[in-house]
């Protein structure tokens, strides 16, 4: 079944001291647009993310948004031992200097060592921010499956009006050959009429020119071809319907056949019920192509 490029989907979660949220969202598009907004540190992730979107997708303008925090908690602190030894260093050397020439300092208390600037360092524990992009990295692909689906259900939508207008298509053709198949026998009366009048007011003329002449005003108003193109379009685009996959870019072209045989239908109707179903046609076709812009 045929997908919509027209798609939406949310998610949150959370790993470690980290939360999110992120929105994926499409509309459609000539070709496969990506614009992703991630963290630049979470290293490797825009990269994955891409590759899982490039390997699902094959047309639209696509949005990621997301949105990072990191919950803080009390930072522990932690004794900066090669600090603590230097100073204890400096005591031990002061009290030696002091004891050398008689002079009895105060007992140092390790409240005094700890209040030293340095003494103590906050623990700060840096992201590795491997094992987060790793874990989005998995759960991105339960928010691809939600987004694809919502772009499934989009597509049936699409394929239940598309097929309803190609019944539209089918009908208006039929109609158009029926219409055709009763002016068969006016028209040849008439061409053999104005044969008549030609070659009764003009002298010279060459009867059998003037015949293949008038066989060719009747092979140019003759419609059988773009009754049986358009049968076969209405063929073709439900086959294309059916199928698997990206096939917008075929539907496309397809619409632009569809509006050719249409067009020159008009042109040969000489008829105002030809013209008026050529119109009627050109009218769903045009309606058809709108919808077609929206299939993947």
């Amino acid at each position: 079944m045929i997908r919509s490029m027209t798609g939406f989907a949310s998610g949150k979660g959370t790993f470690g001291p980290h939360s999110w949220s992120w929105e994926l969202r499409s509309v459609n598009g000539k070709g496969l647009d990506m614009r992703l907004r991630v963290p630049d540190w979470l290293t490797g992730l825009e990269v994955a993310l891409r590759a899982s979107l490039s390997k699902s997708l094959s047309r639209g303008n696509v949005t990621l948004s997301m949105r990072l925090s990191r919950e803080d908690s009390a930072p522990e602190l932690a004794l900066n031992e090669t600090a603590m030894a230097a100073a204890l260093t400096a005591l031990e050397r002061t009290e030696a200097l002091a004891a050398a020439r008689g002079i009895t300092l105060a007992p140092s208390r390790a409240s005094d060592l700890l209040a030293l600037k340095g003494m103590m360092d906050a623990g700060t524990e840096a992201d590795d921010p491997a094992p987060l992009v790793a874990h989005l990295t998995s759960e991105f692909k339960d928010l691809l499956a939600a987004f694809i689906d919502m772009r499934k259900a989009e597509g049936a939508a699409l394929a239940a009006v598309l097929n309803t207008q190609l019944d539209q298509v089918a009908e208006l053709t039929a109609q158009a050959a029926e219409i055709a198949e009763q002016r068969k026998d006016k028209m040849t009366e008439e061409l053999r009429e104005n044969l008549a009048r030609v070659l009764e007011n003009t002298q010279g003329a060459d009867p059998d020119r003037v015949a293949q002449e008038l066989a060719m005003i009747a092979v140019k108003a003759d419609i059988t071809e773009e009754i049986d193109r358009l049968t076969a379009h209405v063929a073709a685009a439900r086959e294309l319907l059916a199928q698997d996959g990206a096939v917008g870019r075929k539907l496309d072209f397809l619409m632009q056949e569809f509006n050719r045989e249409a067009n020159t239908l008009c042109s040969k109707a000489q008829s105002s019920d030809l013209t008026s179903v050529g119109l009627e046609l050109k009218a769903v076709i045009d309606q058809m192509r709108e919808q077609v812009q929206n299939v993947e």
